[in-house]
This record gives structure tokens, C-alpha cells and sequence, in this order.
């Protein structure tokens, strides 16, 4: 065992408790949100909001900070399309999901089309089918929520979410349950 593992261990065997809890906590959040996807949709997209309107602030205090650098009317101009965009998301949050759903249906296809580029392109590496497999899954996945646009805006974001966050915690558990087996001092 390395040194970096030895050391990590009795930190990793006390807060084994808590990370079975917190996976626990995020497969249940996973199975809540696939199940009722609106409502976690409409808590993705006020993050979202939230989050805009934070970033605008900061590119407001950013130019007040650098008046002098030259930039401070395109970080004045930057900070105002932030916070309007998000208290638009905040104010109009099914509107704000809609738009979020189309947007991802966008990046799916873009992802797509550039692992079909990379697969293609490492071609003769052993495993680089998996990359091809991925871009066809991911552009069968854009063209879906494209193409039921915006009627998928209900479903989308929530189901994806709740995936993400039920694999998180499986994982996570997983990990959990393999660190109760790891002997408590090292060899």
C-alpha cells in the first residue's frame, strides 16, 4: 500500500458513516427526480437563474474593480445581460426550462457530432468503438429531445438530473462499501 493510501485510510474509515448517508441521500434525490421530473426541472432552471444573476453581479464588481483596464463598458454591458437573463429564468421558470431544454439539446448534438469526429479519428486504438457507440447514443438522445421539443421541456431536464444524481449515488455507495473492507492500519 502507498504511503498516500496509508495515510488517507483513517480519515476515509471515519467519515464512512456520512458518505453512505450522503449517497443514500442522493440515490433517494435520483429516484425522487425521475419520478416527478417537472419539479426537478423547475429547481435545475432556478439554479440556473440564481446562478446567472450571481455571475452578472460579479462582472459588476469586476469592472468596478478594473476601471481603468479599458474593458469596463463590455463588463458593465456582460453583468447587465447576466442578471436580466436570470431574473428572466427566475421570474418565468417554465419558460426559463424550455429554453434550458432546447439549449441542451443543442450541446448534445454538438458533443455528438464532435465524438464522431474523435472516434473516427483514433480509429485504429483499441476501444475507440466505445466513442462511436457514445456519439450515436448522444445524437439519438439530441435528436429525441429536439424533435419533441417543447413538449419534452416537462420531462427532459428533470430525468436527467434524476439519472445523474441515482448513478452519483450508486457510485458513491459503492465506494463506501468497498472502503469498509480496507484493513485499519496499514501493512
Amino acid at each position: 500500500m502507498s504511503a498516500t493510501v496509508a495515510s488517507t485510510v483513517p480519515v476515509v474509515k471515519t467519515t464512512l458513516g456520512w458518505s453512505i448517508g450522503l449517497s443514500v441521500l442522493m440515490i433517494l434525490a435520483g429516484v425522487l427526480a425521475i419520478v416527478i421530473p417537472p419539479v426537478a426541472g423547475i429547481a435545475v432552471t432556478l439554479l440556473v437563474g440564481w446562478l446567472l444573476v450571481f455571475s452578472g453581479a460579479a462582472h459588476l464588481v469586476f469592472a468596478w474593480h478594473t476601471r481603468g483596464a479599458g474593458g469596463i463598458v463590455w463588463e458593465l454591458l456582460l453583468g447587465v445581460v447576466y442578471i436580466v437573463a436570470g431574473g428572466y429564468v427566475l421570474m418565468n421558470p417554465v419558460a426559463g426550462m424550455a429554453s434550458l431544454t432546447l439549449a441542451l439539446a443543442i450541446y448534445l448534438f454538438a458533443e455528438a457530432i464532435l465524438e464522431f469526429g474523435l472516434s473516427f479519428r483514433l480509429r485504429p486504438m483499441q476501444g475507440s468503438g466505445w466513442l462511436l457507440a457514445d456519439g450515436i447514443i448522444t445524437f439519438i438522445l439530441a435528436i429525441m429531445i429536439w424533435r419533441t421539443w417543447p413538449s419534452s421541456t416537462a420531462w427532459v431536464l428533470g430525468t436527467l438530473v434524476g439519472i445523474s444524481m441515482l448513478f452519483s449515488g450508486v457510485s458513491r455507495l459503492m465506494l463506501s462499501m468497498a472502503a469498509r473492507h480496507l484493513p485499519s492500519e496499514p501493512a
